[in-house]
């Protein structure tokens, strides 16, 4: 509980102007992007520095307030939901992005500094920060690392944990610890960095961010296959890959996403076709015109009937663009929009969207597939509405039935979205009843009194449903 004794110390740590705990306001920080979670914290504070965040922590510690580290909520898991209040601990003032080392070849960032105002930075000096999520022109790098968030370009390029490098953070108890940092080998002790990259939140707060970047490619093209099968465009993924051509880009997208995406960004698309593949290469002129022309001749292989070319980066540009508009134009056929991701093998993507198909049929459900299909990441969304309960039921059946299949095919429960408050009772089926119990250990050795993000990842039981906590 936030007494009026509590708050007053909030406020001499960041000044009043940045406690907030009028209604509207607590609202405003009770939800994040998941549909169907919410409930109220008690009260939103928005440090600016390392030194106000450990006083913070330690005030909350002391008096066991939950802290929920939050960048700009546009997670996809509910890991900003504060499901039993406390303190929402806001991080965009922390927004500065301290360094481009172009020596090293680094970045060194607060945790709410926007994803693509650090492209847009990096690019100045012809470099490139290369994890690109879907949000990352609202996200803070800070929630991409809680989420080890991924994007279009992780086929060529990894995801997140792959760029970050070191970190400033702090413990529940205040202190504050370093890991990591320019080196490009480090193995002293344990890999700290590595286990904070993805904690959604769970064991410390993370103040300051450095960050691995690369040589901006020299050009880049994209390609348009479409197919009337969905085994063969799984084919020509699968044959690609086995060519030795890593595509910067290879997305995938089912009849019923094309049709959306064509209304909604008028491209003019052969809506006829049973799926598409969008593949963008980038590096030298040379090589990007030899992976292009060799990946049209397998999709042609492989029996596309339409394989084009963009014939300017412009083009490619708007396609991309395009595709990465497939959740906002989903987003307007139904009231409620629930996207997931399930990740398998690419040797089994054509069986996996398969099994989304065969189960959206027999729970009567309205289920459209896109996503990566370069590293067998994909995004069943499904359009329905909150207010209709029994369909809702439907659709926690189905999801679950998705995941299960997912697992039996060697994947995962989530490729990038995070366990958080949405996913957590799937958890025991990809790292079994022993493996969450070593996680519950590691948590208690950062957090003993379990104030970080309590309710996520591996804690208690959540179904899909709006709670609000008054």
């Amino acid at each position: 509980m936030i007494t009026p004794e509590i708050k007053q110390q909030l406020s001499s740590i960041v000044g009043s102007d940045w406690v907030k705990d009028s209604p509207n306001e607590l609202y405003a920080y009770s939800y994040d992007a998941t549909p169907m979670f919410q409930s109220l914290p008690d009260i939103v504070v928005m440090p600016a520095t390392s030194g106000e965040v450990s006083a913070l922590l330690r005030l909350a510690n002391e008096h066991g307030i939950p802290v929920i580290p939050r960048g700009s909520g546009t997670n996809l898991a509910a890991s900003t939901i504060p499901v039993q209040g406390g303190l929402v601990l806001q991080l965009h003032r922390m927004n500065r992005i301290h360094e481009i080392d172009t020596q090293n070849l680094t970045a060194t960032v607060g945790p709410g500094v926007i994803t693509a105002d650090l492209h847009q930075a990096v690019e100045a000096y012809g470099l490139f920060y290369p994890p690109d999520p879907g949000s990352m022109r609202i996200s803070t790098l800070g929630g991409n690392l809680s989420q080890c968030a991924g994007g279009m370009r992780g086929l060529k390029y990894g995801v997140t944990k792959d760029y970050v490098i070191g970190l400033e953070y702090v413990l529940p108890s205040g202190e504050i610890f370093r890991c990591g940092g320019k080196n490009v080998k480090d193995v002293a002790g344990y890999d700290m960095t590595r286990l904070l990259v993805g904690s959604e939140g769970t064991l410390a707060v993370i103040t300051e961010i450095t960050l691995k970047l690369l040589p901006l490619p020299e050009t880049k093209r994209t390609l348009l296959a479409f197919f009337t099968s969905l085994v063969d465009a799984a084919k020509t993924v699968e044959q690609v890959i086995a060519a030795k051509i890593i595509p910067a880009t290879m997305e995938f997208m089912d009849q019923g996403t094309m049709r959306v995406v064509d209304e909604y960004a008028r491209l003019g698309l052969p809506l006829e076709m049973k799926s598409m593949l969008l593949i963008e290469q980038d590096g030298p002129e040379e090589l990007v015109s030899k992976d292009i022309a060799s990946i049209a001749e397998i999709a042609r292989a492989n029996g596309a009937a339409s394989v084009e070319v963009a014939a300017t980066l412009e083009e490619g540009a708007k396609l991309l663009t395009a595709r990465r508009s497939a959740l906002s134009a989903l987003s307007r056929i139904k009231p409620t929009t629930i996207m997931e991701d399930a990740t398998v093998p690419r040797s089994r993507l054509a069986d996996m969207v398969a099994e989304v198909e065969r189960i959206a049929d027999k729970y009567d459900l309205q289920i459209c597939t896109f996503g990566h299909a370069g590293d067998g990441n994909l995004h069943p969304t499904c359009m329905t509405d909150e207010r209709n309960k029994q369909e809702i039921e439907r659709v926690e059946q189905a999801f679950a039935e998705i995941f299960a299949v997912a697992i039996a095919l060697g994947g995962t429960i989530t490729g990038e979205h995070g366990v958080g408050l949405a996913k957590l009772n799937y958890l025991p089926l990809k790292v079994g009843e022993g493996g969450i119990e070593l996680m519950r250990r590691i948590k208690a050795a950062f957090d003993p009194n379990h104030i970080m993000n309590p309710g996520k990842i591996f804690a208690g039981s959540a179904r899909r449903r709006m709670v609000v906590r008054r």
